[in-house]
């Protein structure tokens, strides 16, 4: 297990996971670290501030999904995105390159069957000594939760989207 390092999970089904992330993202950055995203589910036609900013502070991003699983016209090809996804991330955690990875909406990778959740664990485990992880998502797997340092349920008590109002620019993206 990465000793000198801390694996953050933020789950639950309120708003703020990623966005919780990508503050840390940013803190890390501004602190001299080499920072990574691996984006599970989001696809490339997003432009999203977090990227924007990202391009600016000279973050390796990947954008690796094919937007939400509700969207997808073919399964197959998402479920091969999400294992894709995995690999690029389990090869970031080992590289020692990095100093913080974000790993946004992973879980989704272990709910759908994409990935085992065993095989993340071991990734996790088995990062470089000095990577930081923040992982994100809805339903965390409990063995995730089990080796985390930290993990912050976010809890939905409303929802602006629940009254028809759509995402807003610079509020979700």
């Amino acid at each position: 297990m990465a000793s000198d390092s801390l694996l953050l999970v933020n789950t639950g089904h309120g708003k703020g996971k990623s966005s919780a992330a990508f503050g840390v993202m940013a803190r890390g950055a501004m602190r001299g670290w080499t920072v990574g995203v691996v984006q599970f589910v989001k696809g490339g036609k997003w432009k999203t501030g977090e990227r924007k900013l990202a391009d600016q502070l000279d973050i390796t991003w990947h954008t690796l999904g094919d937007g939400f699983t509700w969207e997808s016209t073919d399964l197959d090809e998402t479920a091969a995105k999400g294992r894709h996804a995995w690999e690029v991330a389990n090869e970031m955690l080992a590289s020692g390159d990095y100093d913080l990875l974000i790993l946004d909406e992973a879980t989704y990778a272990m709910k759908y069957g994409w990935v085992p959740v065993a095989d993340v664990v071991a990734g996790l485990q088995a990062r470089s000594p000095k990577t930081n992880v923040v992982l994100t998502g809805r339903d965390c797997p409990q063995e995730v939760i089990d080796i985390a340092d930290t993990v912050t349920e976010m809890v939905k008590v409303k929802h602006a989207y629940e009254q028809g109002i759509k995402a807003k620019k610079g509020i979700e993206y």
